[in-house]
């Protein structure tokens, strides 16, 4: 029985329209690509004054270079209290975020953040920092989402017992991440559980309030993990 030239472009057509219909798959993240974050973090206290700005620019890669993972903006207004060690902060970041591989499609992220960030020194040469980190996040195509991290930082001199110029030191961190929410709307859920990075480094002072470092930081999340190399300045003014 023969199949009418008119059938055959019916079929055609469904097929066509049913690729255009269907959503297109993201290629899947290579967990043993080792990719890299290069990161420059500012601290700025106004003359005679409590207050100040801090912030970071972030730009982050699957790879060491080449396929964009995230570009994140961040600042925030800082307050310094006379009766409390510790610096807090108000502030906001805009993250614009790439997918794994070829495509170039991108999705953009709102954030306003409240922080605390609380010193602490155990014997002479370890210097640690708690970091409380409140997120409302305006992600695209999700609903508001809110998230809850802390971070424990450490800084140990290596050649001498305080930080500061020609000091070489290890740096230490790891921050986990716990989402607010599970519903992200039309659907979609996850995971209280966020994500969790592990870091490792070498730091060197370089100037008065002026850190290089370099170092390794391991991230999983309810889906992926994935190693990345960190390069970042730390510069206080």
């Amino acid at each position: 029985m023969g199949v009418s030239y008119a059938g055959v472009r019916f079929r055609a057509m469904g097929l066509a329209m049913l690729a255009i219909c269907l959503p297109v798959r993201a290629e899947p993240v290579d967990e043993d690509q080792l990719g890299a974050w290069y990161m420059y973090f500012f601290d700025k206290t106004f003359d005679d004054s409590r207050w100040g700005f801090q912030g970071d620019i972030q730009y982050r890669d699957w790879e060491l270079l080449g396929d964009m993972e995230q570009l994140l903006l961040r600042g925030g207004l800082t307050y310094r209290p006379e009766s409390i060690s510790g610096v807090y902060t108000l502030g906001y970041a805009n993250v614009t975020s790439g997918e794994f591989g070829d495509s170039s499609d991108t999705s953009t992220e709102h954030r306003i953040y409240q922080e605390a960030l609380l010193p602490q020194k155990l014997g002479k040469r370890v210097y640690l920092r708690h970091r409380f980190r409140y997120e409302q996040r305006w992600v695209e195509d999700q609903d508001f989402r809110t998230r809850f991290r802390y971070a424990l930082f450490a800084n140990v001199p290596l050649n001498r017992d305080t930080m500061g110029k020609g000091t070489w030191y290890l740096a230490w961190y790891n921050e986990v991440f716990l989402n607010g929410e599970r519903d992200i709307g039309d659907g979609r859920e996850v995971e209280i559980f966020d994500r969790n990075r592990f870091y490792l480094g070498l730091g060197r002072g370089l100037a008065p309030g002026l850190n290089v470092q370099f170092g390794y930081m391991y991230q999983y999340t309810d889906s992926i993990a994935k190693g990345q190399l960190q390069f970042g300045l730390h510069h206080n003014f």
